[in-house]
């Protein structure tokens, strides 16, 4: 399909330039994943990646203190250090919302409060700055009570380390117990949640914790917002899966839930002129609770079908098409 998604050149003002609130943050409504940087995009690539987001109007950049660790001969951290050295090129540091997560590097495993002031001090030294501005508990950690948790997090935000805390991979019991505390002791709270949620990944958000987030005003940043690329339209039954995700990709076509999406986002992007990634995000946009989901481009020229999904509203119809599709 060609590619006719809008003009995103600097200066010409697009549904990038919208803001959202997160607790005291404005934020645009698309978070740019840095899972990427310093993995399959080097430093040159994410820098241009990252140029051409803030240009279109964007502000607001995802990454975890582990992104890459994953990779032989990488520790973790390569992100950060990729974003910092890009702000401290640009000089831009006010202009951007920051976000990132810990508790999964591998040299600061869990949220005991002396292994997260640890790692928010190596993600400040690393992003190059004296503040995060969302600062995510990446994975839940059950062996620490959630009194120590919100403790450390509220000292860290009394400091000014932290601006505002959000948690992802959490379950609703123990989100609800975080926000529980919080209220009851004056603390620190909560304002975000980053879930693994799009087409083909529903059940874990809907329920119990999409109502938590609706009835708490949480903020809402899906991860894997394409399922790793599956809802590029890229993978097809049988052609062989190739690329970084191709292994967490290519499952989804042995699914009659995964082919019925795939054959509703091409009908809809068939009638906006759009790719299917593109109606993949604008979907979970409009998705109540929904924020801004989470979407990451390994090169330039795949910036451009993301950022489109600013520009793009679904009509009712379509929306129920895709929404049917994916049960």
């Amino acid at each position: 399909m060609p590619d006719h998604t809008p003009d995103h050149a600097p200066g010409k003002r697009t549904g990038l330039h919208r803001r959202h609130r997160i607790g005291s943050l404005s934020v645009a409504p698309l978070n740019l994943g840095g899972n990427v940087f310093g993995w399959t995009a080097d430093e040159a690539t994410s820098f241009d990646v990252l140029d051409a987001y803030t240009a279109a109007g964007g502000n607001f950049l995802d990454t975890a203190d582990v992104y890459s660790a994953w990779i032989e001969g990488n520790s973790g951290g390569e992100s950060e250090t990729v974003i910092g050295d890009w702000m401290a090129a640009r000089g831009n540091r006010d202009d951007i919302v920051v976000a990132t997560k810990a508790g999964a590097h591998p040299q600061h495993q869990g949220l005991a409060p002396a292994t997260l002031r640890a790692a928010v001090e190596d993600s400040l030294r690393r992003l190059r700055t004296d503040r995060i501005d969302l600062f995510y508990t990446h994975y839940d950690d059950e062996s620490i009570e959630v009194s120590e948790i919100i403790g450390t997090l509220d000292e860290l935000v009394r400091e000014g380390k932290l601006r505002e805390i959000a948690a992802s991979n959490i379950s609703p019991a123990r989100l609800r117990a975080s926000l529980d505390f919080s209220a009851e002791t004056g603390s620190a709270r909560y304002v975000a949640l980053q879930p693994h949620y799009n087409l083909v990944e529903r059940e874990a958000y809907e329920g119990e914790l999409s109502g938590i987030a609706e009835r708490e005003n949480l903020a809402v940043m899906p991860y894997f917002a394409l399922a790793a690329g599956f809802l590029t339209g890229k993978y097809r039954a049988g052609q062989d899966a190739t690329g970084a995700r191709a292994g967490k990709a290519a499952p989804y076509l042995e699914t009659e839930r995964g082919r019925s999406v795939l054959r509703a986002l091409e009908a809809v992007a068939l009638a906006h002129d759009a790719e299917p990634a593109t109606i993949a995000l604008a979907w979970l946009a409009a998705r109540p609770t929904v924020t801004a989901p989470v979407a990451s481009a390994r090169h330039l020229g795949q910036l451009p079908t993301l950022l489109a999904m600013a520009d793009t509203e679904l009509l009712d119809e379509e929306l129920e098409l895709l929404t049917e599709a994916s049960v």
